[in-house]
């Protein structure tokens, strides 16, 4: 069986025209919608990741802003860009790029966020009104999966979900997402870990498999299930090489499954300035 590929660049585009259609509403309503980005330190994929988000902004007309901050600079730097972000009122969304260098809490900051404008659906507020299925900002690479699901009629109501992370960017929120009543979801959803000793049991009971590990070629063919749905949605880096949590070779085991390169990342990116033109639009109204 040679898998069929759950491309996450069509997906993207189709909610990035959305979002162009919405930044115009809002720039002849008077508005331009605003992201900014906090950068601590200097980790090298963190900065691209960053830049992506920017150049994305451009590409569909919104305004982006960045605060870096320095490793060596003193913890409360960080308190101060969230505080700065908070009152901006051309800052309609904003996020802490994960992971921040050491000594700086990102926690802390995260909860210091003003709720209303967090763009990654991260703040405690927000993931509680995820828990009570209420209107807010989805985290992002979760609602991308969720998006390639439906973009592509992969069936997920009443099927067995397992996924693999429970951390709280993904693993812990997809599980969730995964559980409302909603298209792309309503699914019966198993967590498990890295650490769980029958895990490939568990795995190929599932319909559809979600890794979200961040170690490299960590589902292999022999823990999927025939005709299963695999997305790779950790990533960890070799010098500049991205690697995925699921082996490339589960592609002749699976029905569908995710690329190695642009899979969850360009979905979770349109997710992000989603929710940015839609805390524009709540400002606004």
């Amino acid at each position: 069986m040679s898998a069929e590929l759950l491309a996450g660049g069509p997906v993207a585009e189709a909610v990035l025209e959305d979002v162009r259609i919405r930044v115009e509403r809002l720039k002849d309503a008077g508005t331009t919608p605003g992201l900014g980005t906090i950068l601590v330190g200097d980790d090298g994929a963190s900065a691209g990741y960053v830049r992506k988000k920017h150049e994305t902004c451009e590409s569909v007309g919104m305004a982006s802003h960045n605060i870096h901050v320095d490793a060596d600079a003193p913890p409360t730097a960080l308190d101060e860009a969230v505080a700065q972000f908070n009152s901006d009122p051309g800052v309609h969304g904003y996020i802490i790029q994960h992971p921040v260098a050491d000594g700086f809490d990102f926690n802390a900051a995260l909860s210091a966020m003003d709720p209303a404008k967090d763009a990654d659906g991260l703040h405690p507020t927000n993931l509680g009104r995820l828990v009570l299925q209420e209107d807010g900002p989805v985290p992002c690479t979760p609602a991308g999966i969720r998006a390639m699901f439906v973009y592509y009629g992969i069936e997920v109501s009443g099927k067995h979900v397992v996924v693999i992370g429970r951390g709280p960017t993904l693993g812990r929120p997809l599980s969730l997402l995964l559980t409302t009543k909603a298209p792309g979801a309503n699914a019966a959803v198993t967590v498990v870990h890295s650490a769980v000793p029958n895990l490939a049991d568990l795995t190929r009971a599932a319909d559809i498999v979600v890794a979200a590990v961040g170690i490299p070629s960590f589902v292999t063919p022999e823990m999927v299930r025939p005709g299963a749905v695999v997305v790779s949605g950790g990533i960890s880096w070799e010098g500049k090489r991205l690697l995925a949590d699921v082996d490339e070779s589960v592609g002749e085991v699976a029905s569908w499954i995710t690329p190695r390169l642009g899979g969850v990342g360009p979905t979770t990116v349109a997710m992000l300035l989603r929710n940015t033109v839609e805390a524009a639009e709540r400002a606004t109204a």
